[in-house]
């Protein structure tokens, strides 16, 4: 029962807005609305004196219809120049080319080819009695013909005097002392 007033309503309603924002297509309220030629003798005009005018600034021209689909309008206007232009296909896949071989040269001079060895160098003892393998890595790779390494893989082993194999000795704390070694290095 409410569906079809529901639907005028909403049509109403629609006109009504549609009204409101197209301000100039109404009459100005200083003239009257005119007439289909017929006019009683009660309307008709009175010659009189003319009455002095008014100077009226005159409306000036609309640049711009201040409405939703203007706004909108602008903002498209807008976000072409924020947006960088579209390329064709073939222009991305040619600037996508072009910085895959800029990265690659990058990297070929960045990272060096590696090679891991194996084999066994003595770390030496640094200034706080820690191991400093750096050195035992650069041995191990500067014997199989590289430059410098990386240590990857250490090794320790306990080194004694032979008086601790006696039977009966008993140990002291200087007796033994841990070696470590570097057993694998990444080599440049």
């Amino acid at each position: 029962m409410f569906k079809p007033f529901g639907t005028q309503l909403a049509t109403a309603g629609v006109v009504a807005s549609m009204l409101m924002s197209a301000p100039e297509a109404g009459w100005p309220q200083a003239t009257p609305p005119p007439t289909l030629g017929l006019q009683s003798p009660a309307q008709q005009p009175v010659p009189a004196q003319p009455a002095p005018q008014q100077i009226e600034p005159s409306p000036l021209p609309r640049d711009e219809n201040p409405g939703l689909i203007n706004e909108i309008g602008k903002l498209f206007e807008k976000s072409k120049s924020l947006l960088p232009p579209l390329k064709s296909p073939s222009e991305t896949i040619d600037d996508f080319n072009a910085r895959t071989k800029d990265a690659g040269q990058s990297l070929s001079n960045i990272a060096k080819p590696s090679t891991m060895v194996s084999g066994r160098a003595a770390c030496l003892v640094a200034a706080n009695g820690a191991p400093d393998c750096k050195a035992g890595a650069d041995r191990l790779c500067q014997g199989k013909g590289y430059k410098e390494g990386k240590s990857l893989d250490t090794d320790a082993a306990e080194k004694c005097s032979p008086k601790v194999y006696l039977p009966g000795y008993k140990r002291q704390p200087g007796d033994c002392k841990t070696e470590n070694y570097v057993t694998r290095a990444l080599c440049q």
